[in-house]
This record gives structure tokens, sequence and C-alpha cells, in this order.
């Protein structure tokens, strides 16, 4: 039997990274996860649409701050598929031993990524077992711009994920 329509789609491969602000009763909370419904909606790269899987704990610290970073991956990275999309943040600091800075509203970005877009939640969208994004993209960072693109085609070959 052929496979469905989609499965013939081979998307970028990204990691969202997002990060709560500190409160007197709280210290902030970070999180990165790994994505491939990521979409550019305006022309000159103005905004973005991410779509993040329910249960995960980025979404909650998404929906907190209204921040996130898109790091887009390079194919040297395919050790973070499982690091960051394959364990819970809830268990695990997922930063632990994981290349990264942070920018100026103290989010977190990956130094190993062909570089991220920086955004700001600007509408939120219900969306089968995920939630939509709406962001503004406020700065594009190029960090590593001779590394090729990770794509969903490439982790597969590698058995990284399921077809």
């Amino acid at each position: 039997m052929p496979r469905k329509l989609l499965k013939y789609k081979n998307y970028d491969v990204h990691s969202i990274t997002t990060c709560t602000p500190e409160t007197p009763d709280r210290p902030s909370r970070r999180n990165a996860n790994i994505a491939t419904w990521v979409m550019q909606t305006a022309m000159g790269g103005t905004h973005l649409v991410v779509a993040l899987y329910e249960p995960d704990l980025t979404i909650e610290l998404v929906r907190e701050s209204g921040i996130l970073n898109v790091n887009l991956l390079a194919e040297e990275q395919t050790g973070l598929i499982r690091k960051l999309g394959q364990q819970s943040g809830r268990d695990k600091d997922k930063f632990k031993n994981l290349p990264y800075a942070l920018d100026e509203r103290g989010c977190p970005y990956l130094t190993e990524a062909i570089g991220y877009a920086q955004c700001r939640v600007i509408d939120r969208i219900p969306a089968g077992d995920h939630e939509l994004f709406v962001c503004a993209v406020e700065k594009q960072v190029v960090l590593n711009p001779d590394k090729r693109v990770m794509t969903n085609q490439f982790i597969k070959e590698k058995k990284l994920v399921r077809g």
C-alpha cells in the first residue's frame, strides 16, 4: 500500500527553545524540543507559524512567556533528536552539556545550529494534537552558514525517527 501523501514532504528540522521570566517566587524555567512543522507566513520572513505538540513542556513555557527561538538544525546535530525530542524536560535538564547562549531576552539559542529566529508570539490557534503559534520574527541570526540543513528525510535515512 502506498504511503500517505504528506509522508512525501521533506521538512527542515528545528529546535524550539524558550524560557519563562524569573519571578521572586520562582526561577526562570527553560526547555527545548524538536519541531519540523515551522512555516514562514509573510514575505521577508517577518512572521512564522510554529506547531507545538500539546503534551510537551515547551508549549507550557511558550504559552507563559510568549517568546521562543526557532533554531535551524544542521546535519551534524543528529544527537539532538534523542536529547531534545525523545525525552521530557520535566525529567531532565535538556541544556546540560548542550552548547547554547542566551539572547538579550534571556531566551536560549543553540550556538551550533545554522542560526535562529528570535520570535514573539502574537496569536495561538488549536490544531488537532498541536497548537499553532503565530509569531512575529524580531531578529534573524545566522551563526554557521556553511553547515547543511537537517531535514526530516535525512533523519529518516539515519533511522533516527520512524518513516
